[in-house]
């Protein structure tokens, strides 16, 4: 059975410590409200939000630690084929799952931050965390879409730059004070009042995506975790490495969670192909495969199990909570 301090929302909304501290959390991205070739499966091209919602509260039943959703405005036509274009809005998404879930926290992965003004996003964002009763974690990341900058009249080629005083305004602009203040090259505003104010106290938690030295760099001096975009299990060491070495030697103090994106999965022995990559097994097995991500130093793991279809997702939903879950602390 999943961990029964999950079933119920946590008693405290103070802080930025959302993860239970000394044990591997586990969080999954939701099917259906990004359709990319990449990682969508075959059946989730004729579902819609009420599979989308079905997924959600069984992650909130299930002791998920998070349920994500990704972020594109528009994509265009030389990258629709491997891309696509169905990419459901994160905000009106996790505003929408918000009120079919209790427990489960609601992470972008990712906002791509650089796109907005942050007052813009702050607004967003405070109202799914009050509405969510204080379960949001924003998640940021640079982007890749060079056309949708420039649609948008975002510098493509200064997005990193742009996304670094786009967090730091975005922490003042979250944070308690219902007139924040910020003043930074691109970005100033100072005398204007936001409301609703985020539940959670100082601020929701902002974790940054990214693999790139720039990106470990923003995620480690600037964030409150890191998020890894896909990066093999070979190399995370590394990248958690050079994480602590940036805090560390910058003196950054205060919760940080590092996250990791597994390899597909299927618990229990398969009867089609599920790819070369996919890990199956029993439930034990595949615990102790997945321990090793945290004995590199990650604090949640980000799951994607293999499926041909709802009910299927369902079962190895809950045959993950129920069989391997209790077995990740060892």
């Amino acid at each position: 059975m999943p961990d029964p301090s999950l079933e119920q929302p946590p008693a405290s909304i103070h802080g930025l410590q959302v993860l239970p501290e000394g044990r591997l959390s586990y969080g999954m991205q939701l099917p259906v409200q990004a359709l990319s070739t990449l990682f969508a499966e075959p059946w989730e091209a004729a579902a819609g939000p009420d599979e989308l919602r079905r997924v959600a509260r069984a992650a909130d039943r299930h002791g998920f630690a998070y349920v994500a959703v990704c972020d594109h405005v528009a994509v265009p036509r030389r990258l629709a084929v491997a891309m696509g274009t169905v990419w459901y809005d994160p905000v009106a998404t996790l505003a929408h799952l918000a009120a079919v879930t209790g427990r489960v926290l609601l992470l972008s992965h990712v906002a791509v931050a650089a796109l907005r003004h942050p007052l813009v996003t702050a607004k967003q964002y405070a109202t799914v965390d009050r509405l969510s009763g204080g379960r949001l974690v924003l998640g940021v990341g640079a982007g890749h879409v060079r056309e949708e900058f420039e649609a948008l009249g975002v510098d493509f080629g200064r997005r990193g730059a742009v996304l670094d005083e786009t967090v730091d305004a975005l922490k003042a602009a979250l944070g308690p004070e219902e007139f924040p203040a910020f003043e930074g090259s691109r970005f100033r505003f100072d005398g204007l009042g936001q409301g609703p104010r985020p539940v959670r106290t100082p601020r929701p938690p902002l974790w940054v995506g990214g693999s790139s030295p720039a990106a470990l760099r923003r995620a480690a001096l600037r964030g409150d975790g890191w998020l890894s975009q896909g990066d093999p299990r070979e190399q995370l060491p590394q990248r958690i490495a050079e994480l602590r070495r940036l805090r560390e030697e910058a003196g950054c103090e205060g919760p940080f969670a590092v996250g990791a994106i597994t390899e597909p999965l299927y618990v229990g022995t398969p009867t089609w192909d599920t790819g070369p990559r996919t890990l199956t097994g029993a439930p034990q097995a595949l615990a102790a495969s997945l321990r090793a991500y945290r004995e590199m130093g990650a604090d949640q793991i980000q799951v994607r199990l293999r499926c041909r279809g709802l009910a299927e997702l369902l079962d190895q939903m809950a045959a993950f909570a129920e069989e391997v879950a209790p077995h990740l602390r060892g």
